[in-house]
């Protein structure tokens, strides 16, 4: 934003600068209000063309990249980790059980150890965690 600015700052100096140095009297009697005020707006009209499309420019999105280091140093096994993605996608227990083929038991259980390793005691808790630790997308 300083660097918009400043280069907004820099145009108008320049422009000063030239008037100036083209002699500002010469030109407003040569030429009428209408063409002078004309060039100025069509001068910034460009400068401000340019500056938003710097300024709304978005770059590609980063790959998401998981940190295998951290789903090590937890110790979150593979079924685990399995477990933890469809929780951040939304599903309930019953739907993850039904996704990964085992009992809904088995998903609680899995779900206790996740709990224990992030350190939270709610679903929300172990998804914010899981993506503070770009575990999960």
């Amino acid at each position: 934003m300083i660097r918009t600015v400043l280069l907004y700052g820099g145009a108008m100096a320049v422009t000063v600068f030239a008037l100036q140095w083209l002699e500002y009297q010469f030109f407003v009697r040569a030429l009428s209000w209408e063409i002078y005020i004309f060039l100025i707006a069509l001068f910034f009209t460009g400068l401000g063309v340019w500056a938003g499309h710097r300024l709304t420019t978005r770059s590609e999105p980063k790959a998401f990249e998981k940190n295998e280091r951290a789903i090590d140093y937890l110790g979150i096994s593979e079924r685990e980790y399995e477990v933890l993605q469809l929780l951040g996608r939304g599903l309930s227990n019953r739907e993850i059980a039904e996704g990964l083929f085992v009992s809904p038991n088995t998903v609680k259980t899995h779900l206790s150890n996740l709990y224990g390793k992030l350190e939270v005691s709610r679903r929300a808790q172990a998804v914010n965690k899981a993506k503070e630790l770009k575990l999960i997308e």
